[in-house]
């Protein structure tokens, strides 16, 4: 499998990937995902060069969205002033489901930071989807707090306030070819991100 810069023709696919993931949670009982998110956002993000999709030859297998900046209201600046990159959207199709790709993609997101000189690889996630935080936990993240004040970029209340972070580190396990244009997008201590998980 590879792995490649987003573009705008891309757009449509994640946001059926996003319904389809939608429709997932919903039955396991999560309310994650239920709002539609913003096309117009979704593709200011594509052109910023910071979605990537996991294509399995003709099938697009995964997604994930790697940024240097964060979504204002939840982290301290003490915490901003360290070099970090975010992972946001990571989605797997359920047509890939039971490969622990979205596992894969974490070390080649942790290895992508640590090349771009992050420390961190942190992410906010659902707060009431205790599953999704088992499974960063399973997968090295440490719990740091739960943030609920605030408001969620597509609107309403925040609801992907569970903050969590691992320590960045080089891995060749991942198993995934780079096939970005850079290894090293440069981790930023602050920022606004458009997009959350």
């Amino acid at each position: 499998m590879i792995v490649e810069t987003a573009t705008p023709d891309d757009l449509a696919k994640l946001l059926a990937f996003r319904e389809e993931a939608a429709s997932w949670l919903t039955a396991l009982g999560t309310d994650q995902w239920r709002r539609p998110y913003p096309a117009d956002k979704l593709l200011t993000t594509i052109e910023s060069g910071v979605v990537f999709m996991v294509r399995d030859g003709a099938a697009t297998a995964a997604t994930i969205t790697l940024t240097p900046e964060a979504e204002d209201g939840l982290w301290f600046d003490h915490e901003l002033a360290e070099p970090s990159m975010f992972v946001n959207k990571l989605t797997v199709a359920r047509t890939h489901s039971g490969q622990d790709l979205g596992g894969r993609l974490l070390d080649w997101a942790g290895d992508r930071a640590y090349r771009s000189g992050a420390k961190w690889l942190r992410l906010d996630a659902w707060t009431t989807n205790d599953a999704l935080q088992r499974y960063y936990l399973r997968h090295g993240f440490d719990h740091v707090r739960t943030v609920t004040e605030g408001g969620a970029v597509n609107g309403g209340p925040r609801v992907s306030g569970w903050l969590a972070q691992r320590a960045t580190r080089l891995s060749a396990d991942h198993g995934l070819t780079d096939l970005t244009t850079s290894h090293a997008s440069g981790a930023a201590s602050s920022g606004r991100q458009e997009v959350t998980g």
